[in-house]
């Protein structure tokens, strides 16, 4: 049995998808969620303006906007 494996894509302002920083991958939507919300300002201070959760290669809404750092 495959497991679900939940990531974030950071996007910058122009919606490309940035590598650094990363996500991790998660094994459950809640660890995902939570990481992102331990870890939101850091994201923002380094450019990353969208984040996109992914099951899979499957986008799973809604998209979040963060501040300008």
């Amino acid at each position: 049995m495959v497991r679900a494996r939940w990531q974030w894509r950071l996007e910058d302002a122009g919606g490309l998808a940035v590598d650094r920083p990363g996500s991790p991958v998660f094994l459950a939507r809640f660890e995902a969620e939570q990481w992102l919300g331990e870890h939101w300002r850091a994201l923002a201070g380094q450019g990353v303006r969208r984040v996109v959760l992914q099951l899979g290669e499957d986008d799973v809404p809604p998209v979040i906007e963060l501040p300008a750092g």
